[in-house]
């Protein structure tokens, strides 16, 4: 298994990636991380008790794209994988097979998004720092009303 280590503004978060569950996203997130595509980066969208999202470069939620052609893939569900509680990598989408760069990372257990969120990981090192993320303040669209970046993105 591979790990991507997020050093974000708060603190850093390293993630364990299921590459044998989820190979294509595994390597698109890898991939991201190692361009710098993540780098400077926002969590636009923080639910607390839910999840903090982030990943697209324009911070609006509507950006992004993944290393493969046309810019969005196939979703890769595992009969193993379920959003069982915090922690949990999952890929952000706008429908069925709509993955590009946008993620989220759980706060509680979302078995609601079982087979339609593509989950890639878990946290590893930094729950609390992502706790922390969960907990800021925030507004309209759920964006956060300071930025929490992304400062960098490496893989371990």
């Amino acid at each position: 298994m591979s790990e991507v280590t997020l050093t974000t503004s708060m603190g850093d978060i390293t993630i364990e990636l299921y590459n044998q569950h989820a190979p294509k996203t595994c390597k698109n997130f890898t991939e991201l991380a190692s361009s710098g595509y993540y780098n400077n980066v926002i969590f636009h969208r923080i639910i607390p008790n839910f999840m903090i999202q982030g990943g697209d470069p324009t911070g609006t939620g509507r950006g992004g794209k993944s290393i493969y052609p046309g810019g969005k893939f196939e979703d890769e569900f595992h009969p193993e994988l379920r959003h069982t509680g915090k922690g949990i990598l999952s890929m952000a989408n706008a429908g069925p097979n709509t993955n590009g760069s946008q993620f989220f990372i759980t706060l509680d257990k979302t078995p609601w998004l079982d087979n339609k969120h593509t989950i890639f990981g878990r946290v590893k090192d930094g729950m609390d720092i992502v706790d922390r993320i969960g907990s800021v303040k925030t507004g309209a669209g759920d964006k956060p009303l300071q930025d929490v970046k992304i400062i960098s993105a490496r893989v371990v």
